[in-house]
């Protein structure tokens, strides 16, 4: 009979939410961060958490998690889970759980603080170096060198550092970073962050950031033959705008 002295009968279990968005004012994707308001990581920057009520399911929280924390009801289909990340490293006090999911945002709202949080700002994903990179002014984190998550927690620090994200939020935003790109070709739920319809050119933005590839290097014409089972066309665009109006798609529904 197991001793059961070592059973983990009741760990925490929070939600961590990776939630994109996209700027069309300057094209940029973009991804939610938190300052922490209190211990651990006080005035550390985060991805949103909440804990998993008892009346919810991990879906509901995480949809329930943009709800407090931005203001938006979303439908489930903005959501998807991405992984669970239960390294016994992970947290620096009671062992927690943490059910990762993937938001992706169909506007862009103005950001206020919420519980926990002493300031929330938009950071735009960019790439540099062969890493990807979260950066607001002067404040850039980059995403983790290590694909294997042992090998990341094998050397993982609880202390505070301001040149890293909270617990172990680099290795969850760099694993959101590569479900996406996989996924590019076949199912790119990430254009979800550009609304109902959107331009092939702010189709080639995304795809290029994610693919570390500049808008200029990805060919219209080839992008539009390549991508035809994914994308709908939809007619032109109605905005203002000097010349021929673009035409706009939709993503099909997988």
């Amino acid at each position: 009979m197991a001793d059961l002295d070592f059973v983990l009968e009741h760990p925490l279990i929070n939600i961590t939410n990776i939630i994109w968005s996209f700027d069309r004012k300057n094209d940029s994707v973009n991804l939610l961060l938190v300052k922490r308001s209190g211990e651990p990581y006080k005035n550390q920057w985060a991805l949103p958490e909440t804990f998993m009520r008892e009346d919810e399911s991990a879906d509901e929280a995480a949809l329930r998690l943009v709800r407090e924390k931005i203001g938006l009801n979303l439908s489930s289909i903005h959501t998807e889970q991405l992984a669970t990340f239960t390294n016994q490293k992970r947290t620096p006090d009671q062992r927690t759980i943490s059910l990762a999911y993937m938001t992706f945002l169909p506007e862009m709202p103005q950001l206020t603080a919420g519980y926990g949080a002493v300031d929330a700002k938009w950071f735009v994903f960019k790439y540099a170096n062969h890493l990807y990179t979260l950066q607001n002014n002067d404040t850039i984190f980059y995403s983790t060198k290590l694909a294997d998550q042992k090998d990341y927690y094998k050397n993982f620090k609880t202390e505070n550092d301001s040149t890293q994200l909270a617990y172990d939020h680099n290795l969850i935003w760099s694993v959101a970073v590569r479900r996406i790109r996989n996924k590019l070709n076949y199912q790119p739920n990430v254009l979800l962050i550009l609304g109902d319809t959107f331009t092939l050119k702010e189709a080639r933005t995304v795809f290029g950031v994610f693919s570390q590839l500049s808008l200029g290097r990805i060919d219209n014409s080839n992008f539009k033959k390549n991508h035809e089972h994914i994308f709908e066309e939809m007619g032109y665009s109605s905005a203002k705008q000097l010349g021929r109006p673009a035409k706009i798609y939709r993503l099909r529904t997988f």
